[in-house]
């Protein structure tokens, strides 16, 4: 594991995460309401297949990253891209109460399983378009769902927006592998196996589904350098990125004023 500092890109009136996938969606306009519907179907299979994916170690992981990057209980704590609520509830563990937490997603049926988990706040939205007022939050956390958003510019300017002076961002994100090897192994899992294995275990098409397009989205994800670009490009400071193993990565920067 070890820390890389941030890099310089030009900047651009739009950066998307990856390419379009015609593969999955028909053109560009069509991808929010797939991307929607895809997670609105497989919410209650969600958590599951976060265990599988991770081995098992998705919630523990969150919880040390959430530590690592300071977050710590009287915070006001933002968790962009929700879903179930697995950060949030890393959150409670590391002290925050309820009140302190407001979870948004644009999933009804993401935050419908949430509901019923935990009583965080929820909201229904998108993290480009933050219903919140100037200089809200102490913290924003997103895990694992950066590749969704439709521009990264518009998104780490909305978290800047509503961030107190001081305030720090937090993205967990599964990166693409930088070897051939690499690459070929997570493809083999990510795009053949796990789709298959959350096929049999869900009996649910749709699951199957988001896996494939989970892999499809790290395999065509743009690179490190871009998205720690971003951050700086939204007048975020000091953005790094710390790696675990081969394909995890958590970005984070703050708001100095």
């Amino acid at each position: 594991m070890n820390s890389e500092s941030t890099a310089t890109e030009p900047d651009s009136s739009r950066l998307a995460p990856h390419r379009d996938l015609p593969e999955f969606y028909e053109s560009r306009a069509q991808r929010p309401e797939f991307v929607m519907r895809l997670f609105d179907e497989t919410a209650r299979y969600y958590d599951r297949i976060s265990g599988v994916l991770s081995f098992g170690s998705c919630k523990v992981y969150r919880k040390m990253a959430l530590r690592r990057a300071g977050l710590a209980p009287g915070m006001r704590l933002l968790d962009v891209a929700t879903g179930t609520g697995l950060a949030a509830a890393a959150a409670l563990q590391l002290g925050l109460k309820p009140a302190e937490i407001v979870g948004l997603d644009p999933s009804i049926g993401m935050l419908l399983e949430n509901q019923k988990l935990r009583p965080v706040g929820l909201v229904q939205a998108r993290g480009e378009t933050l219903p919140f007022a100037d200089e809200t939050f102490d913290f924003i956390s997103m895990g694992y769902a950066l590749r969704h958003v439709e521009d990264l510019g518009m998104l780490f300017r909305e978290f800047r927006r509503v961030l107190k002076p001081g305030g720090r961002v937090l993205v967990m994100e599964i990166t693409r592998p930088e070897s051939k090897l690499g690459f070929a192994i997570a493809g083999l899992y990510l795009g053949k196996i796990l789709p298959a294995l959350t096929r049999l275990f869900t009996r649910n098409k749709d699951a199957a589904h988001l896996m494939k397009f989970y892999w499809a989205t790290i395999a065509e994800c743009v690179p490190p350098a871009s998205i720690l670009a971003a951050l700086e490009n939204s007048g975020l400071k000091n953005a790094n990125r710390y790696k675990m193993g081969g394909m995890l990565s958590d970005y984070s920067a703050e708001k100095l004023n």
